[in-house]
């Protein structure tokens, strides 16, 4: 008659998957659905609003913005790296740049949202179109918005040299959903100023 082991071999822990990758992976599915439906939506509504102005009248391309945002996976990753490996002093200067580089691009979206709203008067409320494009805009520029506020609350416990190597793996999952918004962008940005224009 054979005995099952009381625990679990030490060396089925290193394969077993983490708990912070797990949960925010799940979380970056959930989200995922909710970015589809309103891509789909804006996709579907394109073209279809009975009064002006059309997205080719209002949109700048937000380029500096999007080169911004998009660096900041590298620079995240690198932060990350630097951690795994004891570089404080490395992960501190990356994980802040990254940090900047998301409030480049929210300021960036602020500033816009102010021209189009305040000098060209254009709304949620304007049409169609306002309506499909603060949603979903605003529901990416909401993500950042909490990605950034987890960026700074990391940032200033590694400051006050609370994050040490130990805490990489908690700062990996973060960076997973840092990525995501990123990925979200390069999908938000080609419906909205390319295909929609």
């Amino acid at each position: 008659m054979s005995t099952v082991p009381a625990a679990i071999p030490s060396s089925w822990a290193t394969r077993l998957p983490r708990r912070g990758h797990i949960g925010m992976l799940s979380l970056v599915a959930a989200e995922s659905a909710i970015f589809s439906i309103f891509i789909v939506a804006y996709i579907y509504y394109i073209g279809k609003s009975l009064s002006g102005p059309t997205p080719r009248q209002i949109l700048v391309v937000p380029v500096f913005g999007t080169v911004c945002l998009l660096s900041s996976s590298l620079t995240i990753h690198l932060a990350v790296t630097g951690l795994r490996k004891g570089r404080a002093r490395v992960f501190k200067a990356f994980w802040a740049i990254t940090a900047a580089l998301g409030a480049i691009f929210l300021t960036g979206t602020a500033l816009d949202w102010r021209r189009m709203i305040y000098k060209l008067g254009f709304t949620i409320r304007t049409n169609l179109f306002g309506t499909t494009y603060y949603s979903l805009v605003g529901l990416h520029a909401f993500h950042v918005t909490v990605g950034f506020i987890m960026l700074a609350i990391v940032l200033i416990f590694a400051l006050a040299g609370k994050v040490r190597q130990e805490h990489a793996e908690k700062c990996e999952a973060l960076s997973i959903y840092w990525h995501f918004v990123d990925a979200v962008w390069v999908v938000v940005f080609t419906v909205v100023y390319i295909v929609g224009r």
